[in-house]
């Protein structure tokens, strides 16, 4: 069985164009845990420890109540191809960049940090922008 990945190497991914966040802003916190929640706290509680399929599996494992660490389960969830990170409310909504490094492992940029255009401008990362939330 051939399985699909979501993992970017040496990667910027910049918050969405249409992103109406001026400045990053953590997700609320609910009772019921939002994806965006989610995804911020596993990423920012350990910062280029977890990459992108690490991220999203993590994430729906929480969501499903499978243990994190269900090889089988991982396995069978990555057998179809699943939504990047790019996709990620963080980027869309919340105004966070996301460098993925040269193992794939993330970390959290904020759209207003003196961090975020350089690395924008870095030419030795590849670059892409988190997905629009409103068709052109």
């Amino acid at each position: 069985m051939a399985l699909h990945t979501t993992n970017y190497l040496a990667t910027f991914s910049e918050v969405a164009e249409d992103c109406p966040a001026a400045h990053a802003v953590e997700p609320p916190i609910t009772e019921n845990p939002t994806i965006a929640a989610l995804h911020y706290r596993l990423i920012s509680e350990r910062p280029f420890a977890r990459t992108s399929d690490d991220v999203i599996f993590e994430t729906h494992a929480l969501r499903h109540g499978i243990p994190v660490d269900d090889a089988a389960a991982r396995e069978e969830f990555f057998s179809n191809g699943q939504a990047c990170l790019r996709s990620s409310p963080l980027g869309k909504r919340y105004g966070w960049g996301i460098v993925h490094d040269t193992e794939g492992r993330v970390v959290l940029v904020p759209r207003e940090s003196e961090e975020y255009p350089v690395l924008a401008a870095d030419p030795t990362l590849a670059h892409t922008r988190a997905m629009r939330s409103k068709r052109l």
